[in-house]
């Protein structure tokens, strides 16, 4: 079996739904972008030694396999699974205990003081720049809000195992 097709020689790819866009369109960068954060999720995970994070983070890999159909189709009614509010109070409920563990953060970190925080602050990075592709998308078709909310929260859980993940809290320095 070849996994090529030939269909995208002359740029153009399909959707979930079939429907034949260009490469470059908005909505391919958004569920391209979404599909690097899954990605470079599933780097991250090599490098984390808590069991529930580590299963944290598979359970959002899993989550973002709907964010991606659903940013890959045009025809919502044929999206067979959906982001819903009880998606985002998940998230919330993983930014508050993670938060928690953190001793009052103030000011700007250097990410990066270990493999598992650096790679995490990747993933963040990676997030929010799919949440700015999916609000691009969202000014010239419809996307579903709880797409952008659930986006937006999972760069806040991110950064807030990342920052628990430090090993030692390196703390910006300005120096003129």
């Amino acid at each position: 079996m070849n996994i090529y097709t030939k269909t995208g020689d002359k740029g153009e790819t399909s959707l979930f739904d079939n429907k034949r866009v260009s490469k470059d369109s908005i909505r391919v960068e958004s569920y391209g972008t979404v599909d690097e954060l899954v990605s470079v999720l599933g780097l991250a995970k090599n490098f984390i030694n808590d069991e529930k994070m580590y299963e944290l983070i598979t359970e959002i890999q899993n989550k973002l396999f709907i964010v991606g159909a659903t940013l890959a189709t045009e025809d919502q009614s044929k999206v067979p699974h959906k982001i819903n509010e009880e998606d985002i109070t998940y998230l919330e409920k993983g930014i508050d205990e993670y938060m928690e563990k953190i001793k009052k953060p103030t000011g700007f970190i250097v990410p990066g003081s270990g493999k598992a925080s650096g790679f995490l602050h990747v993933a963040r990075t990676v997030c929010r720049r799919a949440e700015r592709r999916i609000i691009s998308l969202s000014n010239i078709a419809e996307v579903n809000p709880l797409v952008v909310k659930y986006v937006n929260r999972l760069s806040d859980l991110i950064y807030a195992m990342s920052r628990v993940l430090e090993e030692k809290e390196e703390k910006v320095k300005y120096k003129e």
